[in-house]
């Protein structure tokens, strides 16, 4: 009898699980950014505290980088492809991030802010 309680709680939380996942990716907002020399845009991303978000960067001319040291975020961006990058921050604040590939000449201009709200 006890196996057979301990089989549905296993089935029960495997698939409450798989449906939270589901929920979860069902819920997160998507933001589309480029990347190109020298700027990213938008460069200034809005986010809410605790709402998961995915990041759709694609790099229109070459190769670069996008880094936000304070989210813990690294990630090439390889051109003409997108990358996404999934984001979810449980602080408030202002996250500066910024290209970390040299581009040329401006590169140290490539840069943003994700500020989250609560």
């Amino acid at each position: 009898m006890w196996q057979g309680i301990a089989g549905i709680v296993l089935i029960v939380l495997v698939i409450s699980t798989g449906y939270s996942k589901f929920w979860a990716e069902q819920q997160e907002q998507v933001i589309k950014i480029t990347a190109k020399k020298f700027e990213y845009s938008p460069k200034e991303i809005m986010l809410k505290k605790g709402v998961p978000v995915v990041l759709e960067i694609t790099a229109l001319d070459r190769l670069h980088g996008f880094y936000c040291p304070d989210l813990k975020i690294r990630e090439d961006l390889l051109p003409g492809k997108v990358t996404r990058i999934r984001v979810f921050s449980d602080k408030a604040g202002v996250f500066a991030f910024h290209c970390d590939i040299v581009c040329g000449d401006g590169h140290e201009d490539m840069v943003g802010t994700i500020t989250v709200k609560e």
